[in-house]
């Protein structure tokens, strides 16, 4: 007698059963799986049933978008004043910058966009070119486009700066910046040298041991009296300092994570192949280094990107600070909480694509190492 093969999904017999395809198998798998998932779901939309409606009323159905005054958001019945939010948004996005300057960020912002699309293009040439460009030469033509005082440029003291654009200057430059200060520090701290292994020690240590409120304080009070009398140091300036200091010792230890985590037969076929201890980093463990520590190094610029908000202590106005002065003005009393959804919706999209990001450059580099 023959026998005849089926595959799966050939023959009725051989069938999986019905609940574990499709969606129904996947509520099992995920939400009904045991009777202690089962309960904490049940729980779960419950909890949306009695929250979920109400706060889309609030935040949809009943909101007033737009108005001139707070008449209509005090009305009976009436849901999230965003028009709070119309009123102040090129506030909250420029601080008190001069609104008939307002091209000039905007130029800056526009430029370093199409200067970054050309790097996500794989058939373009000149990416390292082009990189050095953005690093190197960019800044100086965002600081006379933002600053001004040069090439004919009206000046604008940085205390007019503020509000979103303040918070991604203040990111912006210590994700620049401490991330090559890290890389030194860290190989510093594994260098068989004692005097530079020391030093680095020191600094590392002590800069992660220290709140960066306090680092930031202390830059804005404390620096100046360091300097000759009459010595006009800029508070923004001083506020970088003190985060790419305070940052790059936490950007450091990341990645000598990184370097302890490269197999010891890598440093081994550097030295093999006749390559000095620089081009040995540069070429072959550096990069390995920092393939293995994409999350930790994106986890660390979040982190910078949220501590911004700290820059108000020492009378820095970015983007949270901004909308906790807006809440201040007696014609708008009493909407902090869109105030604050807003500051974390904006939050939320820049951490997010950061992080998306990061996933993303985390599968491009992925070269089957997994473990």
């Amino acid at each position: 007698m023959s026998k005849t093969s089926y595959a799966v999904g050939e023959h009725p017999d051989l069938e999986p059963p019905a609940s574990t395809i499709g969606v129904i198998g996947w509520l099992r798998e995920n939400l009904f799986s045991n009777w202690w998932n089962s309960l904490l779901t049940l729980f779960g939309f419950y909890l949306i049933y009695l929250y979920l409606p109400p706060l889309v009323e609030w935040m949809f159905v009943k909101a007033v978008w737009s108005s001139p005054d707070r008449v209509p958001c005090d009305a009976e019945g009436a849901g999230a004043c965003w028009a709070f939010i119309d009123n102040r948004f090129t506030q909250f996005m420029y601080g008190f910058y001069p609104k008939e300057l307002y091209w000039r960020p905007n130029t800056a912002g526009l430029l370093l966009i199409a200067l970054m699309i050309p790097l996500f293009i794989k058939s373009f040439r000149w990416k390292w070119q082009l990189g050095a460009f953005i690093l190197l030469v960019y800044p100086f033509i965002a600081f006379v486009l933002i600053h001004g005082g040069y090439l004919g440029f009206e000046l604008v003291e940085t205390n007019k700066w503020g509000g979103l654009m303040l918070t991604l200057i203040l990111s912006a430059v210590g994700i620049v910046a401490s991330l090559p200060i890290g890389i030194v520090l860290a190989l510093g701290r594994r260098s068989t040298m004692p005097i530079v292994k020391s030093v680095c020690v020191v600094y590392i240590e002590f800069w992660r041991g220290v709140p960066l409120i306090t680092v930031l304080f202390m830059s804005s009070v404390m620096l100046p009296l360091f300097f000759p009398e009459g010595t006009d140091f800029d508070k923004l300036a001083r506020a970088m300092i003190g985060i790419i200091m305070f940052q790059s010792a936490y950007m450091a230890e990341v990645v000598r994570g990184g370097l302890q985590a490269i197999p010891k037969g890598q440093y081994e076929a550097a030295a093999s192949l006749g390559l000095t201890y620089w081009k040995s980093m540069g070429l072959i463990i550096l990069p390995q280094a920092l393939k293995l520590v994409i999350p930790g190094i994106v986890n660390t610029f979040i982190a910078l990107f949220k501590d911004t908000t700290l820059v108000l202590i020492i009378g820095l106005f970015d983007l949270l600070a901004i909308i906790q002065q807006a809440n201040s003005d007696p014609e708008w009393l009493g909407f902090d909480t869109e105030g604050y959804v807003f500051a974390g919706l904006i939050f939320w999209i820049f951490c997010f694509s950061m992080s998306r990001y990061s996933i993303a450059l985390e599968q491009k580099l992925h070269t089957g190492h997994k473990r």
